[in-house]
């Protein structure tokens, strides 16, 4: 039995147990993951992040969704990823790269009495391709009607490190738990998450996110880039968005160098459990 070491955290209320695998001791992460984000037996979280070296970048980052599913990408986390890296002295640059299951990604660290306040990440760009999505069918997934578990959604759909499909509502208009059901529709044979959006103006929305793998969370940071990118290109935003999420405020603008998103990240305690 090994004793882990690890620290809670928290990136607009959407929580993550990190901690180091530097020497790859564990090779069962899905069934890690599970035993620590459970909340009445476990530590309680939406998702472990990983900590590992890397080859092609200043280090790599490891996500595995509170039901033991692997993602690609999460831009909460990446951003309490980047905090922690810093913090405990495992790469000590304001800027520098993270290995991802979606490539590469820039972190910028903003740091005052040497603790990081928040980080901005350039998240890449997005795809509408329905085959990176992956959707079915060969045209793109915009404003299209489906009927999910007896009721209808028009849904737009994108990939921006992990699959996302968003729905355009007022408020009260849904209720996030119905996301459930889109996410296992049959369009996705991977899944998806789900936003459900709402335009305050041309520079602020609401976001309500169904979390692929984990259910509904307080925040999505790849959640709400996509909402900011559909409702952009739906010509109801600007390209700098004030995203409120029920756990918080990030800010996202689309650039000519990729999605940047900006938000804090903060330790809620650390601690030590037999595993």
């Amino acid at each position: 039995m090994e004793i882990l070491k690890f620290i809670k955290m928290q990136g607009a209320g959407n929580n993550f147990v990190v901690f180091e695998d530097m020497e790859v001791k564990h090779n069962d992460l899905g069934t890690l993951a599970k035993k620590l984000c459970d909340r009445n037996f476990g530590i309680g979280g939406d998702g472990i992040l990983v900590v590992r070296r890397s080859k092609i970048a200043d280090i790599q980052m490891i996500i595995i969704n509170s039901d033991g599913s692997y993602a690609g990408m999460c831009g909460n986390g990446i951003r309490c990823f980047a905090k922690y890296v810093y913090e405990n002295n495992i790469v000590r640059k304001s800027e520098f790269t993270v290995e991802t299951g979606d490539g590469i990604k820039v972190c910028h660290l903003f740091i005052e009495d040497n603790k990081v306040k928040a980080v901005k990440i350039n998240m890449g760009r997005e795809s509408f391709n329905p085959k990176f999505i992956p959707a079915l069918g060969e045209e793109e997934i915009i404003k299209k009607d489906i009927s999910a578990n007896g009721k209808s959604y028009n849904i737009t759909s994108l990939l921006l490190g992990v699959p996302h499909t968003v729905l355009l509502t007022e408020d009260g208009g849904f209720k996030v738990e119905e996301g459930a059901a889109i996410e296992t529709h049959e369009l996705f044979p991977q899944g998806t998450n789900v936003n459900f959006c709402r335009v305050v103006n041309r520079g602020e929305i609401k976001v309500n996110t169904w979390e692929r793998g984990a259910g509904p969370t307080l925040a999505c940071g790849t959640g709400c880039c996509s909402s900011v990118v559909v409702c952009n290109k739906l010509n109801l935003v600007d390209k700098s968005v004030k995203v409120m999420a029920p756990g918080g405020i990030l800010t996202i603008e689309i650039t000519d160098d990729g999605i940047m998103m900006t938000g804090p990240a903060e330790n809620v305690f650390k601690g030590e459990i037999a595993v």
